[in-house]
């Protein structure tokens, strides 16, 4: 008996300072252009602050900044990422997201030991397609901050 190809990975890609990135579509709710975003004090410098979508409050997350990657020069193709993940809405300020793509589980690696650190623990792994490699994120450690949820909760 032969044994069943595992499915692909279907991700959003997305670019950060030349770099592309990818996110599971199971945990993206939307992709938004660039809004204004309402600053939050005493909050972490890679929160922005807080949009109103469609009633709804969303912390945003600079994603450069939380990567260390430097500041955002925000352009008409930047875009804010909506995900959700463990009850927990919020928002990620990418350069630009343009693609769907399905992975093929045999392309995906483990997380390389030599990646930076400062990086190395929002990395899930890499995803090898011909003339493209894929940083697969982790959620969970992106958004693994307490402080996000006082964020989201008004607190």
């Amino acid at each position: 008996m032969k044994k069943a190809a595992a499915p692909d990975r279907k991700v959003i890609v997305f670019q950060l300072s030349g770099k592309e990135y990818s996110i599971s579509v199971e945990q993206v709710t939307a992709i938004e252009k660039m809004q204004h975003i309402t600053r939050v004090p005493n909050v972490p410098a890679f929160i922005k602050g807080v949009i109103n979508l469609r009633g709804v409050i969303i912390p945003i997350i600079d994603l450069k900044r939380r990567f260390d990657l430097g500041d955002a020069d925000y352009t008409h193709s930047t875009r804010i990422i909506i995900v959700s993940f463990n009850e927990l809405e919020v928002g990620f300020i990418v350069d630009s997201a343009n693609d769907v793509l399905d992975i093929p589980e045999s392309a995906i690696e483990p997380r390389p030991d030599s990646v930076g650190t400062s990086e190395a623990e929002y990395i899930n792994g890499v995803a090898n397609l011909e003339s493209r490699l894929l940083i697969l994120l982790s959620m969970e450690n992106i958004l693994k901050t307490a402080i996000l949820r006082n964020v989201d909760h008004g607190a």
